[in-house]
Order: structure tokens, then C-alpha cells, then sequence
């Protein structure tokens, strides 16, 4: 249960104002039909998220566990220093020949490739050395941070709410950092 709700947590916070969540609110914006979209989130998701948590487990077994300690920690106060850096906007571009689904999931997975949160779902898999519970954990994080959006950021957001998400989401990486080396 701990690797589960820490990887959800993670994950939560770490795509609060993420380049995701803008391609969210683009493909919404978009095609105008939520539920496909989130759909190929969840699917790009599972996929883009299952083989880093595949290749955690892969690592772990692989290096020393004094070693993996420090990289672990190292990792994670890693992330949480890239998370003080503002994703940049880049525009999306949709072909409508794909439809929702398709072109959420193809452009979920491509954004989600050395994405942070990819790499903390690696770094999670090497902490917890548990496969389920870190995908669904981490698949449950991208969910709960854009559903949402889906459905009613372009309300809500605002340049201050992300800049305090970026903030807490780095803090909590630090934090995990440090506890890994303890």
C-alpha cells in the first residue's frame, strides 16, 4: 500500500502544471470529446509508465544495494530540484484523421518519454521493488492530476496555483531524496 499511494502522490503532484496537463486542455480544446482522451491517457500511461517501473525492477537487481541507495536518494533530490523548472509550452499538434483516442495516446506516450515523472516511476520501482502497485500508483497520479483538466482547469488554473504545485511537488521529491539516504 505505501508504494502504491507514495507513487500516486508523486505522480499527483509532480504533473500539477506539467506539460501534460496542457496537452490535456489542448486535445480537449480540441476534439471535444473527454472520455477518449482520457482513455489514451490511461492507456499511454500504462504502457509509457509499466516499462519504467519494468526497467526499475530490472535495476535494482542489477546494482548493490548501498550503491542504488545513493542513486535512489541522489534521484529523487534530483527531481525535485528539475521540478522548480517551469515546463516550456510547446504546441501541440493533432492530425483529426487519428481521432481522440489514437492521438491522445500516441502524443501522451511520446510526452511522458524522460518526462519527471517517468523517472520518478523508475526511481519508485527501484525504492519499492513492487511492479503493481507502482504502476497503478503511478497510472492513478497521471489520472488524478488530469482529470481535471479534462474537464474543468481551463476554469480554475492559474499561473500562481502552478507555481505552488511546481514548489510542494519539489519539496516532496527533496524529502524522499533525504529519506532514501537516511
Amino acid at each position: 500500500m505505501e508504494a502504491f499511494l507514495s507513487s500516486t502522490l508523486l505522480v499527483t503532484l509532480g504533473e500539477i502544471g506539467d506539460k501534460t496537463q496542457l496537452l490535456s486542455l489542448a486535445l480537449v480544446c480540441r476534439f471535444r470529446r473527454p472520455w477518449p482522451i482520457l482513455a489514451g491517457v490511461i492507456i499511454a500511461t500504462l504502457i509509457n509508465h509499466g516499462l519504467s517501473v519494468w526497467f526499475g525492477d530490472w535495476l535494482s537487481a542489477q546494482i548493490p544495494g548501498q550503491w542504488l541507495r545513493w542513486i535512489l536518494g541522489l534521484s529523487f533530490i534530483g527531481l525535485g530540484l528539475w521540478m522548480l523548472i517551469p515546463d516550456r509550452d510547446e504546441e501541440v499538434k493533432t492530425d483529426p484523421r487519428f481521432g481522440p483516442f489514437l492521438t491522445a495516446l500516441v502524443l501522451f506516450f511520446i510526452a511522458e518519454i524522460g518526462d519527471k515523472t517517468q523517472l520518478a516511476t523508475v526511481a519508485l520501482a527501484v525504492r519499492f521493488q513492487e511492479f503493481w502497485p507502482v504502476l497503478l500508483g503511478s497510472t492513478a497520479g497521471m489520472i488524478a492530476a488530469n482529470l481535471p483538466v479534462i474537464w474543468v482547469a481551463h476554469r480554475l488554473a492559474g499561473e500562481r496555483l502552478e507555481r505552488w504545485a511546481h514548489r510542494i511537488s519539489a519539496a516532496l521529491f527533496i524529502v524522499f531524496g533525504i529519506w532514501a539516504l537516511v
